[in-house]
C-alpha cells in the first residue's frame, strides 16, 4: 500500500471535499522519507543556479529498504508525484532507484531537464549495486 489513509481523508475523497493539502499532509505522513527528500532538493533548488544548474538532486542511497520503497512509491505514482510537484512548485525527474532532481518548472524544456530525462542520462547512471533496485 503506498499511503495510509485515515477514515476521515477516505470519507472526504468519497465525497469530493478532499483539498490538494489534505492530500500531501497524507503523502508527508505516509512516505515521510520521501517527502523530506523531495523539500530538501526544493531547498537547495535556488542554489543550483549561481552555480550554472537548472536543477538540485539526490545522489545518496537510501538508509534503508523501507526509505527506498517510499522514493519508488511516491516517483511512480502519478497522483502523489504531481501533488507534490504542485505543493512544492517544481518540476521532479527521477533516474534509478534514489537520484531525484527537483526543477524550477520553467527549466523542463531547456538543456539540462531534457539531458537528465534522456535515454543516455538513464544508462550513464547505471551502477552493478543498482540491479537490484
Amino acid at each position: 500500500m503506498s499511503l495510509t489513509v485515515t477514515p476521515e481523508l477516505v470519507e472526504a475523497a468519497d465525497e469530493g471535499r478532499m483539498t490538494d493539502e489534505d492530500f500531501v499532509a497524507c503523502v508527508r505522513t505516509s512516505l515521510p522519507y520521501a517527502y523530506r527528500l523531495v523539500e530538501e532538493l526544493v531547498t537547495a533548488l535556488p542554489d543550483a543556479g549561481p552555480a550554472g544548474r537548472d536543477f538540485a538532486d539526490n545522489q545518496v542511497p537510501p538508509p534503508d529498504e523501507a526509505a527506498r520503497g517510499q522514493l519508488l512509491r511516491a516517483m511512480a505514482s502519478t497522483s502523489i508525484r504531481s501533488a507534490l510537484e504542485r505543493h512544492f512548485g517544481v518540476a521532479l525527474a527521477f533516474q534509478n532507484c534514489h537520484r531525484v532532481a527537483a526543477f524550477a518548472p520553467e527549466a523542463v524544456g531547456r538543456a539540462q531537464y531534457q539531458a537528465f530525462v534522456s535515454p543516455r542520462a538513464q544508462v550513464l547512471n547505471q551502477q552493478p549495486e543498482f540491479v537490484d533496485c
